[in-house]
């Protein structure tokens, strides 16, 4: 069974699946280490740690394919859900989004409806384009994959309202689409609201830190319907938060002598690389 199949079946018998955001082969490896069998490599992370800007357009569809590849590579057991924004460009760019992330390895792929260039979804100020435009993109996605599994994400709620968000999201469950996803609805009663209207399709919550909607857990989402939940954000602001603390230290006594328990090992980041397995192949070549 391919990884966007087992995900289809795991969702579709009622699991529950968290998906941590990573942004590279490190940030995947550690997920994975954790216990995490399904990840989403984040626009918002790739924009800051690929090229140190913010979510607004900047990371183009090359950079995004080659993130999706580097991480597939390097952690070929875990289902890999990888943004893709609007798909960066009309229908055609759309079908050559999809190809590379099929031919990447992901297992997954989410598709907006933003106007290009998009901003970070709990951003304020977005664009949509009009319900046909982005319902088109998808149905080039349903005719050119071969297994990928598809989220279509609407950002209406904070352009157009959230009734104009749930017939958009009722639109793109009708063409066939694997998840929906209503971004950053901003309470419960939304959150609520979403559930009861989008049912007969597996409903994705986005889980900011301090962004717009409640932080809620795995159990208390599947409660309102919820059963695919992203936390794209978790690790990249906590690894930010660690290495400004460790460069200040860094900075402050020139060197960490006395703060060794705030690292990881020397020993412990090697095993995490995959060092053994390395030192066996070459053992082996010689």
């Amino acid at each position: 069974m391919t990884h966007a199949a087992s995900l289809r079946s795991r969702l579709t018998g009622g699991e529950s699946i968290l998906m941590p955001g990573v942004w590279d082969p490190l940030s995947a490896l550690l997920a994975e280490r954790a216990g995490f069998h399904t990840v989403f490599v984040s626009g918002f992370a790739v924009a800051g740690t690929l090229l140190g800007v913010p979510d607004i357009g900047i990371v183009n569809q090359a950079n995004m394919a080659d993130v999706a590849r580097r991480v597939c590579a390097a952690a070929p057991d875990l289902c890999v859900v990888v943004d893709a924004d609007t798909g960066y460009g009309d229908e055609r760019d759309v079908q050559i989004t999809t190809e590379l992330w099929e031919s990447a390895g992901a297992s997954g792929m989410f598709l907006e409806d933003q106007v290009w260039p998009k901003k970070c979804g709990h951003m304020d100020g977005k664009q949509v384009v009009p319900t046909e435009e982005w319902l088109a993109k998808l149905t080039t996605v349903m005719r050119t994959r071969s297994d990928i599994f598809v989220t279509a994400r609407t950002d209406a709620r904070a352009v157009n309202g959230l009734t104009d968000a749930l017939e958009r999201g009722r639109m793109a469950r009708d063409l066939g689409v694997d998840a929906v996803f209503v971004e950053a609805p901003q309470s419960l009663s939304e959150l609520d609201q979403i559930g009861a209207a989008l049912t007969d399709v597996v409903l994705v919550a986005n889980m900011v830190e301090k962004g717009k909607t409640p932080l809620l857990t795995p159990s208390e989402l599947a409660d309102r319907g919820f059963t695919l939940i992203v936390s794209p954000l978790s690790g990249l602001l906590s690894a930010s938060k660690a290495l400004a603390d460790a460069y200040g230290r860094l900075e402050s006594f020139g060197t960490l002598r006395d703060h060794l328990g705030t690292i990881t090992a020397f020993d412990e980041f090697t095993d995490i690389v995959g060092l053994p397995k390395h030192l066996a192949n070459d053992a082996e070549h010689r």
